[in-house]
């Protein structure tokens, strides 16, 4: 599916400002372009900073790309991960079927890039964002917009509100299947068969099939956690099966799950639904819509994705990092970072300590760890306690996990050649719209 390149490339000529944090005053009042062609290299910027490796980033779209084609299944990477239309544009670029969203501000935002299909992981019954959906699809009928709805309130809403708009346009809409203290969705079978009803009903509706999302169900791969997540999606497949039988469909069928920490269990269970022709002729796309494989991570899902190591043969690796300069030695096993809350994530797990950054840069001692970050602050201990091994000024290289939360705290994020390079090249810098 399409996305404005030219609109993609505009992005080039914005001007860099004090606004944008890490960036040197010497940016300052010259285009991203403009600031590119003088060369700079990751220490001409200013810490803490935030950065993306391109050699990563494309052998993880690579990966991806190959092993849902191989898989039989079509890939919604979720945009709010980055919020980045260059990562969008690399991604439909190779092969993705749409661009996932969160929110209807997600997805204006997607639009003003002109990206033409997009899936809304979410329920939207905001008066305004409908008016505005039912006005972009009669602008422009090529535009396929599609969200979810998990009650039969959800669905008397959205028909309500679009009731009352001129024009014959219907919303695209699929059933969302929840499971026991997860997130949103119908929380059985036959609920969720009742908003099916509700919306094949509906005069502004169309029922397009089911989703939902597996990952809030666990958050490992115990046994138990592997369990809960097969027995939910085995729940989404039924309930894709029920539809069909009951002759529901009038398009042809979405079935979409699937994050970044268990698209093999999707594959495992959906993907033999894959255009498939059910009871009543129904042809079905099964829609993975993982996100955080594009950047990967060194912690949380390192852990958990199939395709890191040692699970796959081909992982995926963490293309990005944070580096945090030493501001104080207070103590002989404590160093101070510049580099706090509000530049990295820690909802999934603190910075790992890897490296000194710079052409003399070594090793940090295994043993090194982040205990703990303030606002502005990393706690990083280092057992063995001598001042030379990290002396006041030196910067550390920062393992992160979790991409969600690391690209909402910056607008605009510098992508490096080699993030193992003694002096890392800045190539290019990313615009996120949060």
């Amino acid at each position: 599916m399409s996305i404005d390149k030219a609109a993609v490339a505009a992005l080039g000529d914005r001007t860099i400002g004090p606004e944008h944090k890490g960036m040197p005053p010497e940016s300052w009042g010259r285009t991203v372009r403009e600031f590119l062609a003088t060369a700079p290299t990751l220490d001409r910027l200013e810490t803490p900073i935030l950065t993306i490796d391109r050699a990563a980033v494309a052998a993880n779209i690579a990966i991806m790309a190959d092993w849902v084609v191989a898989a039989g299944v079509r890939l919604a990477p979720h945009g709010k991960t980055t919020m980045a239309p260059q990562l969008w544009a690399d991604q439909l670029a190779a092969g993705s079927w749409g661009i996932t969203l969160a929110t209807i501000w997600q997805t204006q935002v997607a639009r003003s890039f002109g990206v033409a299909r997009v899936l809304l992981a979410n329920s939207l019954v905001d008066p305004v964002g409908l008016r505005w959906v039912a006005a972009e699809s009669a602008r422009d009928p090529s535009f396929e917009f599609t969200c979810w709805a998990d009650s039969v309130e959800t669905v008397a809403l959205m028909q309500e509100q679009l009731s009352a708009l001129p024009g014959a346009e219907r919303v695209r809409v699929l059933v969302e299947l929840g499971g026991p203290h997860g997130r949103t969705g119908a929380r059985t079978v036959e609920q969720a068969l009742a908003v099916a009803r509700a919306i094949d009903a509906a005069s502004r509706l169309t029922l397009a099939g089911v989703g939902g999302y597996e990952g809030a169900l666990a958050h490992d791969r115990t046994p138990n956690g592997i369990r809960a997540v097969r027995d939910y999606l085995d729940g989404l497949e039924h309930l894709h099966r029920e539809i069909d039988a009951a002759g529901l469909y009038r398009v042809p069928a979405i079935v979409t799950a699937g994050g970044s920490a268990y698209p093999d269990l999707v594959v495992e269970r959906l993907a033999p639904l894959a255009d498939e022709d059910g009871a009543r002729g129904t042809v079905t796309t099964v829609v993975l819509r993982s996100g955080a494989y594009l950047i990967h991570d060194d912690g949380f899902y390192a852990g958990i994705s199939p395709l890191a190591p040692p699970r796959s043969e081909k992982p995926l690796r963490s293309a990005m990092h944070g580096w945090a300069r030493a501001l104080s030695r207070p103590e002989p096993a404590l160093a101070l970072l510049d580099a706090g809350k509000r530049d990295l994530p820690y909802d999934e797990g603190l910075p790992v300590p890897q490296r000194v950054a710079g052409p003399d840069g070594t090793a940090l001692d295994p043993d090194a760890t982040v205990s703990a970050l303030n606002d502005q602050h990393t706690f990083l201990r280092l057992p063995g306690g001598a001042a030379t091994e990290l002396p006041i000024g030196a910067v550390v290289r920062l393992g992160l996990s979790h991409p969600c939360t690391a690209f909402d705290k910056w607008r605009l994020i510098p992508v490096i050649d080699d993030a193992d390079a003694p002096t890392p090249r800045v190539v290019d810098f990313l615009h996120t719209f949060f």
